[in-house]
């Protein structure tokens, strides 16, 4: 019957009697086809354009290499450290390790990295620095591209553009920090996140992202509760969602972070857990330091996002309702990490993509101010990313350079020591020298005993730092062959260096803006005894 009628419909009869219609019918196919087939071409892996994704893989490269930096001590002691024990025996674990505070799922990626190095061959300093460093440029390049792809299916090509550009993800997203892995693994998560207007949506996949963040980091949960939570309550199949989709996701990601650590640990250990414990339950992180309630919403947010700062609060006026879940989950981030005694800028790193997506639509919209909006943020980005990157806080990398030359060059055992008079974790260790040299610095372990007056070794040394090293080496015999120190501790201690036969053989700078316990240089002293280790004098 269908068929009869539509044989009486004209249109279909002049459609099967015009021969040239039908020749031109064929041929829209052919030519609609030979253009996709060309956009094909033109398609990377990650669905975007080829040179959209070189491109972006090229500038994290250069962006890897163009920070020669240290940020914090986490960025070494709580990943490529532990790596470097995990694969070549020796290392030093801080005391999250022994109180097991930290997983080794994160450290397990770089590993695997050195273990596959070191059966090569291949295990030189260099390569052990710069090879995880370099892998996670490339994780964050995947991180951006799938950003810009994001925006581009909620608005277009125009708002996607300007999204990827800011001086702190420059400073980071090449560092081997746990936030640095959070906030790409968050970024990916996001493209698959069900936006209205995204066309990649997955549950199973953005789930999984999160998931693994939260491994890497249990405080990754933060800013994906109000997500998790309005996915919940929208998906009419909530049950379906929770039962096939999240459970399964979750029970898996974390069997297998329970198994990792019960390998490493020697026993099973819910690190995750003592993490929140420790961090959030009894807040002992202020140990480290604490600022007021305030101050992500007066200092952390406004230096993290830089002069993008008025585009953003521009940019939640012109987005449309639909990205308003992503401002609450930044405002929600802020409010959490108000409540916490101890607050650092790299805790709400992992919200930088969403404030970026509000700039791209304040970028977007500035039509006849965009020419002076993009000079102004690239005058005011490009020499403070690459100020930080190449210049601020970077002797304490240099002087690691230093240190290894006198590591032994036989098979003989060293017979240099060298003692670090920094605030503790100043500098990389191991992974940093790679040689089981003799090296120590100051500890400086929470108490976490309870005791109402506790002092660290490095508060104690920094309290009369020449009465603690006459007491600390009592002959000749037990001084270290090197010393490390900022500049700012040399009066103090010229007596000690006098007696003990110190010359000073390097002068590394650091930064211009000391603070109270670091200074503007890094020397570098050698007992300049006839059984001397000789390294020769250099000026840095």
């Amino acid at each position: 019957m269908e068929s009869e009628a539509g044989d009486h419909n004209p249109a279909f009869r002049n459609l099967h009697n015009s021969s040239a219609e039908m020749k031109l019918r064929k041929r829209k196919p052919t030519q609609h086809g030979s253009a996709q087939e060309k956009r094909s071409r033109h398609r990377g892996l990650l669905g975007e354009s080829i040179y959209l994704v070189l491109f972006t893989i090229a500038l994290r490269i250069c962006n890897c290499f163009l920070v020669q930096t240290s940020f914090v001590p986490d960025e070494y002691w709580q990943s490529l450290e532990v790596a470097h024990r995990m694969v070549f025996s020796y290392g030093y674990l801080t005391w999250e390790w022994t109180e097991r505070l930290r997983g080794y799922t994160y450290p397990l990626i770089f590993a695997s990295m050195y273990k596959i190095l070191h059966l090569l061959g291949k295990d030189s300093v260099q390569l052990l620095v710069w090879t995880p460093r370099l892998a996670q440029a490339l994780l964050s390049a995947v991180a951006d591209v799938r950003l810009h792809s994001l925006v581009k299916q909620l608005e277009n090509q125009e708002v996607a553009r300007w999204v990827l550009c800011s001086w702190f993800t420059w400073y980071c997203c090449t560092r081997t920090l746990t936030n640095t892995m959070e906030t790409a693994l968050t970024a990916l998560a996001l493209f698959y996140y069900p936006l209205e207007g995204s066309r990649s949506t997955n549950s199973i996949k953005y789930s999984l992202l999160v998931a693994l963040a939260c491994v890497v980091r249990p405080t990754a949960l933060i800013p994906w509760v109000p997500l998790l939570c309005r996915h919940f309550y929208r998906e009419r199949r909530k049950l379906h969602l929770t039962l096939h989709h999240f459970l399964p996701v979750g029970f898996i990601t974390f069997s297998l972070s329970l198994i990792i650590d019960r390998i490493f640990f020697g026993q099973w250990t819910l690190v995750q857990f003592n993490f929140l414990r420790f961090n959030v339950l009894q807040n002992l992180g202020t140990f480290y330091g604490s600022h007021p309630w305030h101050w992500y919403f007066s200092q952390g947010f406004p230096v993290v996002l830089g002069t993008h700062l008025p585009f953003f609060i521009h940019g939640c006026f012109l987005a449309p309702r639909r990205l308003h879940i992503l401002l609450l989950a930044v405002l929600w981030t802020l409010l959490v990490y108000s409540m916490l005694g101890h607050k650092e800028f790299r805790f709400i790193y992992p919200v930088l993509p969403f404030c970026m997506v509000f700039c791209g639509y304040s970028l977007a919209h500035l039509k006849a101010w965009r020419k002076a909006a993009l000079s102004f943020l690239l005058l005011s980005n490009v020499p403070l990313a690459l100020y930080t990157g190449l210049a601020h806080q970077r002797g304490t990398l240099d002087v690691m350079n230093h240190i290894q030359r006198v590591c032994p060059r036989g098979p003989e055992p060293a017979s240099a020591s060298v003692f670090i008079m920094m605030p503790c974790h100043s500098t990389p260790y191991y992974s940093h020298v790679h040689c089981p040299l003799s090296m120590r610095f100051l500890q400086c372990p929470p108490d976490l005993t309870g005791k109402t007056q506790y002092l660290d070794e490095a508060d104690m040394f920094y309290l009369n730092p020449s009465s603690w090293l006459q007491q600390e080496f009592h002959s000749n015999d037990s001084l270290p062959t090197h010393l490390v120190t900022f500049n700012a501790l040399e009066k103090e201690i010229r007596a000690f260096l006098t007696s003990g036969s110190y010359e000073r053989t390097a002068t590394i700078f650091h930064t211009h803006w000391p603070e109270r316990r670091t200074g503007s240089h890094i020397h570098v002293y050698e007992r300049r005894l006839t059984s001397k280790v000789n390294t020769g004098g250099t000026e840095l």
